[in-house]
């Protein structure tokens, strides 16, 4: 059966990693959470105080890429591939509220998006590739055999959000996470590099009232449309 490269964008909190990891896993495909390359650039930035609410230091960011080192590796116990930044695990720190605020700016560096999307282009080389992010389909794989873009009203992604963290254990309210979104949406939207938007061939999915099963049976028949010809 022939391989196909499956591009998922949209804005943030719409279920694009679990989806996209979901049709990864039933088709054998490799999967690539491309935010989560953002945001380990971000953790980083804070780590080194290049970014904080007070101060964005864009030319020691940009300065210090060289030494920024980003791999992706799995355990049999792990329900996804993990990242790794200069050698340490940290899928877990890179998820909290905190990254979330700075993600945007940082993604909106040129020199940061040629570096990661350079390194996700290498990713799909070979097909058989899932990946979601913000420019997958317009930037990183324009010529993706399928293009899907994800959304849903910023309520019901910040409530999806507001879940999330709580069960993760941390203290948030559901006002920061809905402000946080809208927020990043309208960096996400309007950044001069690489904005988000929808490509001209994706197919767009409103999951605002979508169970997760029913999100994974849309995209999984698109999928099993494209590898067949059917669309």
């Amino acid at each position: 059966m022939k391989k196909i490269t499956i591009a998922i964008d949209g804005y943030s909190s719409t279920g694009k990693s679990t989806v996209a990891k979901q049709i990864a896993d039933y088709l054998g495909y490799i999967y690539v959470d491309s935010g989560a390359m953002y945001r380990a650039v971000t953790l980083y930035a804070m780590q080194h105080n290049i970014i904080s609410k007070d101060n964005f230091d864009k030319e020691k960011l940009i300065s210090a890429l060289s030494s920024i080192d980003l791999k992706f590796e799995k355990e049999a116990a792990w329900e996804k591939a993990h990242i790794f930044l200069n050698g340490k695990d940290v899928e877990n720190d890179i998820r909290n509220l905190t990254v979330s605020e700075f993600v945007s700016p940082i993604a909106t560096i040129h020199e940061v998006r040629v570096k990661l999307v350079a390194q996700q282009q290498e990713m799909g080389l070979q097909k058989g590739v899932v990946m979601d992010g913000r420019d997958i389909g317009t930037v990183v794989f324009p010529k993706a055999e399928l293009k899907i873009f994800m959304n849903a009203s910023a309520e019901k992604r910040a409530e999806r959000r507001y879940k999330e963290l709580l069960q993760r254990g941390d203290k948030v309210q559901y006002v920061d996470v809905l402000k946080n979104i809208q927020e990043r949406d309208h960096l996400d939207s309007t950044r001069e590099d690489s904005p988000l938007r929808v490509a001209s061939d994706a197919i767009e999915i409103d999951n605002s009232n979508m169970n997760l099963e029913d999100q994974f049976q849309t995209v999984l028949q698109l999928a099993k449309d494209r590898v067949a010809g059917r669309i």
